[in-house]
């Protein structure tokens, strides 16, 4: 196997394993900091055997039982032995099954684990959310901090001293008891959704959908409420990727480019889910404490409901999204908000909405691609063009590149 033929296996393996990879080392070495640099030393090693020798039958497997080995190393050197020996024995006894048998050792999924270790109370709340994303997922931290509208640098900062902090704090790798759940809660929730969000669209690379994202956020959110049933901001979480999932079949043209909202063929939505979103939704709403998912959730119903985009409730949406904000003070909600009264009063009105956050979201590349789409349906072409040019300059996503180029080019 060629070195780019094994760098391209583990990059894929990293991208679709490292949660479970994680949660498993984690849950063996109770040590954050030791699983993440065992992991990391056992793809470096993997990138040079592979190379070697080609690909195992069970690659994850293997890069499971090289970590394993590889924090008995660590922990066999360590000065404070004593302290970890229980954890030794434990991996000491998972290697030796391992050599035993045939079979590739197994990975326990202990995702869900994982999202409550890093949502831990003793974490800042943006920190616990940004952490997550990036072990649970696997996520780069420029995605992370493009989903926080940060800093790269100031985003890998903040990652390196949460490691830190839950190694040396001794963050319990566990489910906390139910009195404790609604400190995390909240951030549990925003994890999952931001997973959902990277998949329906990629932050970077060339495919702008991430299906498997999608569906294991949509995983979680089931499972959630299996463990807080009649939460009502679970719920509202649900129906919100259920509804927006629905438009999965609609989203795409046969050369892989998005269609927008407004083009999309409504008869490819998955009605299923949206009943299901919808009735999951009203359970919610029923409990009469609105959160800001359930919020969302009215605004994607509301899209669902209509029979097309030009007879959707725009003057709905508007006063959704200003309860929203209300709320939660997340500019990108009054950017979302400008979008719909753009088609509620006109394009002129939501250029007028976008002047009060234009400085905190210069580096956001959707602030500019409504801007420009604003100004090109208000026949402001010189200036549409400019705003394209930034929005496309600000894209990692090749499919979001391609997609506003096209649009600039129809301006003529």
């Amino acid at each position: 196997m060629t070195e780019d033929g094994a760098r391209k296996a583990i990059e894929d393996l990293a991208r679709a394993e490292t949660a479970r990879l994680l949660g498993a080392l984690l849950r063996d070495t109770r040590d954050f900091q030791m699983a993440e640099d065992c992991l990391q030393e056992a793809m470096a090693s993997a990138l040079e055997h592979w190379s070697r020798n080609g690909l195992p039958a069970a690659p994850a497997g293997w890069v499971l039982q090289t970590a394993r080995r590889k924090a008995i190393d660590r922990i066999r050197r360590d000065r404070n032995f004593d302290r970890k020996a229980q954890e030794y024995g434990v991996l000491l006894d998972l290697d030796q099954q391992a050599a035993v048998g045939d079979a590739p050792p197994a990975i326990p999924d202990e995702r869900l684990r994982l999202i409550f270790t890093c949502c831990h109370p003793a974490l800042e709340n943006k920190t616990r959310v940004a952490l997550t994303l990036r072990t649970l997922c696997g996520l780069t931290t420029r995605e992370i901090a493009r989903a926080f509208v940060d800093t790269t640098e100031a985003m890998a900062q903040r990652l390196v001293r949460a490691r830190h902090k839950i190694t040396k704090a001794g963050i319990p790798f566990e489910f906390p008891e139910p009195e404790y759940w609604a400190e995390r809660l909240d951030s549990v929730l925003s994890v999952i959704y931001l997973i959902f969000n990277e998949g329906y669209s990629a932050t970077e690379g060339a495919a702008p959908l991430r299906p498997d994202l999608c569906m294991e956020a949509i995983r979680l959110g089931r499972l959630m409420l299996e463990l807080a049933p009649a939460n009502p901001e679970s719920e509202g979480l649900l129906a919100l990727m259920l509804i927006n999932h629905s438009r999965a079949a609609a989203r795409m043209d046969n050369e892989g480019q998005i269609i927008p909202l407004d083009r999309q063929d409504r008869s490819l939505w998955n009605r299923v889910e949206i009943a299901e979103g919808q009735q999951m939704l009203d359970l919610a709403l029923a409990r009469r404490q609105t959160g800001p998912f359930q919020l969302q959730a009215a605004i994607s119903a509301l899209h669902a409901d209509a029979p097309d985009h030009q007879s959707t409730d725009w003057r709905q949406i508007v006063l959704l999204y200003d309860a929203l904000y209300n709320l939660m003070r997340n500019p990108v909600f009054l950017l979302n908000r400008a979008v719909a009264l753009s088609f509620a009063e006109g394009p002129v009105t939501a250029l007028e909405a976008l002047c009060p956050i234009e400085t905190e979201l210069d580096a956001y590349q959707p602030f500019h691609a409504a801007r420009a789409d604003f100004l090109r349906r208000a026949c402001r072409h010189d200036e549409a063009r400019l705003s394209y040019l930034r929005a496309i300059e600000l894209s990692a996503n090749e499919s979001d590149r391609r997609f506003l180029s096209g649009r600039m080019q129809a301006i003529g």
